[in-house]
């Protein structure tokens, strides 16, 4: 990454949402008169982060010891042999990191009081970046909240807490071993939630595909009419130039015809 690139990325992506756009135009521009084409045309392709993700990003640039807590706990999580009292204690720990990281992003942002889904959004990105470290590389350059879409510790690299053994029944009778058709009904029962777990990550990756491709369509509009608005401008103001050159003249013209009037 060039430096201008690096700068524009760590500028851009702590900048008020709002401010995105003209501030992205601005640094290409720089680069294009610095004589960096490139970096220009890539500056130019970073996209603006939603609401809750600049709120991620600009916490983790406020405060560098974020994603050193968010890692700390994700390496305890993904431990192996850990009991039953650990993984409580450990989902505990990781509860009230997020909530106390989601109140800290939302003071820095200076809105300590935003609505539920934003917050509901913040929230479950920092969760993600606990279990997912391709989340976690992210932070900071995020362009849209993420969330984890694991099902049970084990899914976020820690092992799933073995049953509470069950209470012996009185030693009167022996229990039943389990019936081969329910062995079977089981197995079946299972295997059908599997299915149905993957056809809805299926789902969910094909509206993420969908939704991206219609955001990006979106980008792409929206630099195509910035484009043309600037472009206006700079004609507004030649027009203008032209009409005022004009005007003086119409007034340097009336004032000697009013003399040779006279």
């Amino acid at each position: 990454m060039t430096d201008l690139l690096a700068e524009a990325v760590a500028d851009l992506y702590d900048q008020d949402p709002d401010a995105f756009m003209p501030r992205r135009q601005e640094l290409a521009d720089a680069a294009k008169a610095a004589g960096q084409p490139d970096a220009a045309k890539q500056i130019t392709g970073l996209r603006k982060p939603t609401r809750s993700a600049w709120v991620v990003n600009h916490l983790v640039r406020a405060d560098p010891e974020v994603t050193i807590r968010l890692a700390a706990l994700s390496t305890q999580l993904r431990a192996g042999a850990l009991d039953a009292a650990s993984i409580r204690e450990l989902t505990t720990a990781r509860a009230r990191l997020v909530d106390e990281l989601t109140r800290q992003a939302f003071d820095l942002s200076g809105n300590p009081s935003p609505p539920a889904s934003q917050r509901d959004e913040v929230s479950a990105t920092l969760d993600a970046a606990i279990a997912d470290p391709e989340v976690a590389s992210r932070l900071g350059t995020l362009v849209r909240a993420a969330r984890w879409a694991g099902f049970g510790l084990d899914l976020d690299g820690a092992p799933t807490p073995p049953p509470a053994p069950a209470t012996p029944p009185a030693r009167t009778k022996a229990a039943k071993p389990a019936s081969a058709e329910a062995i079977a009904e089981h197995q079946r029962r299972r295997r059908e939630k599997i299915h149905l777990a993957e056809r809805t990550v299926v789902d969910a990756n094909r509206d993420l595909k969908a939704a991206s491709a219609a955001e990006q369509k979106l980008e792409n509009t929206v630099r195509r009419l910035e484009a043309q608005l600037e472009e206006a401008r700079e004609q507004l103001a030649e027009a203008r130039r032209q009409s005022y050159r004009a005007e003086s003249r119409q007034q340097r013209a009336a004032v000697t015809l009013d003399r040779l009037k006279e």
